[in-house]
């Protein structure tokens, strides 16, 4: 569901990662390592937010440098600032994704986004939520559609322990028939969700 070959990423004359590879089907993966390591870099690359200088990406069995279109719909990605257009209500932005995944915004997925506890913040503009709302609906937006891959950027960030609950349940659930990968500082966060550890060096991080 989720793979990749030789992702190589570099900054000026500084080589941030190269030679990452990794393959897996259904399951959780929590990539854990030190801060400044290029976590969010390489997130940003496989969710095609960021440009890798060599490699190969495939999201739910669609190259991402080929078939762009397929690879992104088959992706949820939650970013770690979340922030959508700064004047889009929350309910416009769910809306908005599930137009892109070519389907409504339904029944189960404003439960889910009352089990986060948005139903209040429906209405709000993105500038005038929290980075913790702003999380919270983007985790909403993984349950629009049927993508085949999650990855999430420091999920539990700006969470309370209530909907860190939920974003638990969440991945467990997604986990058992998707590829969840996402990135965290938290151990007993990742000790929750189930998750695999894996590493940069894991992943064959060379220089």
């Amino acid at each position: 569901m989720l793979r990749f070959e030789n992702l190589s990423k570099r900054f000026g004359g500084r080589v941030l990662f190269q030679g990452l590879h990794y393959a897996s089907g259904a399951g959780c993966v929590a990539l854990c390592d030190e801060n400044g390591s290029g976590k969010s870099t390489l997130l940003g690359i496989l969710a095609g937010t960021i440009d890798a200088d060599d490699g190969e990406i495939w999201l739910g069995g669609h190259s991402l440098r080929a078939a762009p279109l397929e690879a992104k719909s088959a992706l949820a990605y939650v970013p770690d600032d979340c922030m959508a257009y700064p004047f889009q209500t929350g309910r416009a932005f769910l809306e908005l994704v599930a137009s892109a995944k070519k389907t409504t915004l339904d029944t189960r997925t404003l439960d889910l986004a009352d089990r986060f506890g948005l139903t209040p913040h429906l209405e709000k503009r993105f500038e005038q939520m929290s980075l913790g709302t702003r999380k919270k609906f983007f985790l909403t937006a993984t349950a629009l559609g049927d993508p085949a891959v999650i990855i999430a950027d420091e999920p539990g960030n700006g969470l309370d322990a209530a909907t860190r609950a939920v974003l638990i349940d969440l991945f467990k659930t997604l986990a058992k028939d998707r590829a969840v990968f996402f990135s965290s500082h938290d151990p007993a966060l990742v000790r929750a969700c189930e998750a695999k550890i894996t590493t940069f060096a894991e992943l064959g991080f060379t220089v």
